[in-house]
């Protein structure tokens, strides 16, 4: 077991993020847990990385002076894999808000769908969600969003290596991405849906890899609580 100096020279710790716990919900939870622990009044925790709520997978959390090496672990490629459902948008590009315009389907087949791919392989240009953590004018796009006001969102350049389907059945498309830092899977899954003429959204998201560490040697949050329990 790891000790309280452990901790504070720093740790880097691979959490298994649960579905509907926000980044900023684990790393609270894991360092009330090693204060309570070690009896310790102050420790610096943090993660590398935002998963949002509805996507589960790796969720880096550096403890202690690792904390300083946050940016180096954010600039690294990570891998993702979920699902698009294809004939319908919603506000935040996925499961967090109602689907509010549907579209048409029939057009579209397994061979459209790859071939879709291929203008989203590269550096290109994408919109952040309205429903993102971004901050414009000191305010976050989603206090915007929520608000229902305008607002103007620049694009940014981003990197994908891999766009892969894996399956295709039911206007369902299952995918595997790799992609550099500050791609938004969500865009990715919306744009997906314009270029097949229709509409589409996530409904699953899960991050497999950042950089060298993959998700398989990642921790349950409730393993960990063991962990410093035992």
């Amino acid at each position: 077991m790891l000790t309280e100096e452990d901790y504070k020279s720093g740790q880097v710790l691979l959490i298994d993020k649960p579905l509907n716990w926000t980044s900023f919900q684990v790393v609270n939870k894991l360092r009330w847990k090693i204060r309570q622990t070690y009896n310790i009044k102050k420790i610096k925790v943090g993660h590398a990385g935002t998963l949002d709520p509805l996507a589960t997978g790796l969720l880096i959390i550096c403890t202690g002076k690792m904390t300083k090496q946050i940016d180096t672990f954010q600039g690294q490629i990570k891998e993702y894999t979920g699902t698009i459902v294809l004939g319908g948008t919603t506000p935040s590009y996925d499961l967090e808000s109602e689907i509010n315009a549907t579209f048409p389907t029939d057009h579209i087949t397994k061979d459209l769908v790859e071939e879709a791919t291929k203008q989203f392989i590269g550096e290109i240009d994408q919109f952040p969600p309205v429903f993102s953590a971004l901050k414009k004018d000191g305010k976050r796009l989603y206090e915007y969003a929520r608000a229902g006001e305008e607002v103007e969102i620049a694009s940014r350049k981003i990197t994908i290596d891999t766009f892969e389907i894996t399956r295709f059945e039911n206007n369902e498309v299952d995918f595997r991405v790799i992609c550099s830092k500050g791609t938004y899977i969500r865009s990715l899954a919306h744009d997906f849906g314009k270029a097949l003429q229709s509409g589409g959204h996530l409904s699953v998201l899960r991050r497999t890899k950042i950089g060298d560490y993959n998700v398989d040697n990642a921790v349950s949050i409730e393993a960990f609580m063991e962990e410093l329990d035992s």
